[in-house]
């Protein structure tokens, strides 16, 4: 008995296909519903490949599904026989008399089946178990505006479970908005039960297009009227919602700048410290937020910041973000500025103004941040000097008459001494006093370095950053304008810590970076508080 089962699965395994003599087709039910699924099984007594049958004629009248294949080996009394099944669901698109066609494989053939459908309205109490329905907030849509769709299926009784497929449209994109919401809805006195789902269709190029609604594909479980079968079977089935027509407007022809259609857009600011307090050489961050409703994160375009002669940008990466909030799309966009005045004086920001067209008013509109006047204050250490020429007496300020008389006897070696001392003290002030002309003649801003020591003890990397910019850009190279530029520019260990600054900005962990560190390499690296800056100045044309 072993030998022979052995022998059966041998040849069931090593065996090529064998020739079918028999072809059979037949359907689990006659009549059918529209929408409820009609199961169709052809089976042949050979084992056959799954591409020897071909159903795509049945597209025609049906939609159907995938088949699925089985394959069987029986063996009696040593003989084997062995069968091949295909089974599929079809799904009526209307009521009617329809003929499923004879199969052929080889020689084989099946008898072709009548089969009739009868509306769904025409079963029980003349009103369906399940349909959908489908509608879109705005029937004219303009080119990259968000319109939002929405589908609910109906039902009543048990829904085992179910499949729906997305809704599509030529050339738009489709994003589902939230999760599934429940509720029940009275429709021609029968209460049925509720499941809604939410899409945003975003049109990409204009014209006249349509909405290809989902279908749905459930188990129904299909109990006796009494309901006292308490292992009723469940039956399959489809339904799908009409079609809806679109309009899709063109952008128009004299909108300013980037297009960009939402249902609300605003602009906000913040800055990192007080404006009124805002000193030359200091550094100071103004984060800009773009917040727009009914528009993807992608769609929200980037601003030129024009800033006033006398002030140093160093913006940052924008950081995108969108959520979904009451179905419907938020997004917003932040912009970080780092602004460092140059100079004292009063400076103005330009106003900010970005068109985008309103979907709600169907208007163009703008987005604005109104011009800001700003006072910058003198730097810390040319105030200190102001100051202090302030107290000095002027030599004008003392007439003879309050020079004290000198008890002490004149003579020539005093005179001596005298015009010693003043050759001696005139060459000693004019060395002295040599750097500091040089240094007012550039006007150069100074360089503060308790806004530094301050971003390190306060863990600030990207403020510590604006200022170790500033400082090298004063006091190296003019042409620095990043980290890693600096870093090759200094030694150890000011050069560990500044590429440890450089990862923390662009790592997700930003917020970890600890600079203490920082600022200790950076007070080794100064060789002392007179350091002259390096000035990089052009040569001249002609020489």
């Amino acid at each position: 008995m072993v030998r022979t089962l052995c022998l059966c699965l041998l040849i069931f395994s090593s065996s090529p296909l064998w020739a079918a003599s028999q072809l059979s087709a037949s359907v689990d039910k006659n009549p059918a519903m529209v929408g409820e699924a009609i199961v169709l099984e052809v089976t042949a007594d050979a084992r056959l490949s799954a591409d020897q049958l071909n159903f795509r004629m049945l597209e025609q009248d049906f939609r159907i599904t995938v088949p699925s294949v089985s394959q069987s080996t029986r063996v009696i009394n040593g003989e084997a026989s062995h069968s091949t099944s295909w089974r599929l669901s079809l799904f009526a698109r209307e009521p009617g008399r329809y003929t499923i066609p004879a199969f052929e494989v080889g020689q084989a053939r099946s008898h072709p089946i009548e089969l009739e459908v009868i509306a769904a309205t025409d079963a029980a109490d003349g009103k369906p178990d399940v349909f959908l329905t489908a509608s879109l907030e705005q029937s004219r849509l303009y080119v990259q505006q968000t319109g939002y769709y929405t589908l609910t299926i109906h039902f009543r009784g048990d829904l085992q479970r179910g499949s729906l497929t997305e809704p599509s449209m030529e050339g738009a994109t489709v994003q589902q908005i939230g999760r599934d919401e429940e509720g029940s809805t009275l429709v021609d006195g029968v209460r049925y039960r509720t499941i809604s789902r939410r899409f945003a269709i975003t049109p990409q190029r204009s014209g006249q297009f349509s909405i290809t609604a989902p279908e749905f594909t459930g188990e129904l479980l299909d109990r006796d009227s009494n309901r006292s079968n308490f292992f009723a079977r469940t039956r399959t089935v489809l339904q799908h919602a009409e079609p809806i027509e679109v309009e899709v407007l063109s952008i128009p022809a004299n909108f300013p700048g980037d297009w960009l259609v939402a249902g609300l857009l605003t602009l906000h600011e913040e800055w990192s410290g007080d404006l009124t307090q805002l000193r030359q050489g200091e550094p100071i961050t103004r984060t800009i937020t773009l917040s727009g409703v009914d528009v993807a994160a992608n769609q929200l375009p980037d601003i030129d910041f024009a800033v006033p002669a006398g002030m140093r940008l160093y913006p940052q990466q924008p950081e995108r973000q969108g959520a979904q909030r009451n179905g419907r799309l938020v997004a917003q966009k932040t912009f970080t500025l780092a602004m460092i005045p140059t100079e004292a004086g009063e400076m103005q920001l330009p106003e900010l103004r970005l068109p985008w067209w309103n979907s709600q008013r169907q208007m163009l509109d703008y987005a604005t941040l109104p011009a800001r006047t700003i006072q910058v204050l003198p730097a810390a250490s040319a105030q200190s000097d102001a100051t202090t020429a302030q107290r000095l007496p002027s030599s004008e300020a003392i007439t003879p008459e309050q020079i004290p008389a000198s008890p002490w006897h004149w003579n020539h070696l005093s005179s001596l001494l005298l015009a010693a001392w003043l050759i001696s003290t005139t060459l000693l002030l004019w060395f002295w006093r040599r750097p500091k002309a040089s240094q007012v003649s550039v006007a150069a801003p100074s360089f503060n370095s308790a806004a530094l020591k301050k971003a390190c003890r306060h863990h600030q990397p990207q403020v510590a950053r604006d200022c170790l910019l500033y400082w090298a850009q004063l006091q190296l190279d003019a042409q620095i304008r990043t980290l890693s530029a600096l870093s090759a520019t200094v030694g150890e260990p000011l050069r560990s810590e500044l590429l440890l600054l450089n990862k923390a900005l662009y790592h997700p962990e930003a917020e970890t970076w600890q600079g203490d560190s920082l600022w200790q390499a950076w007070q080794k690296f100064q060789p002392d508080s007179t350091q002259k800056p390096v000035r990089n100045e052009l040569k001249p044309l002609y020489s």
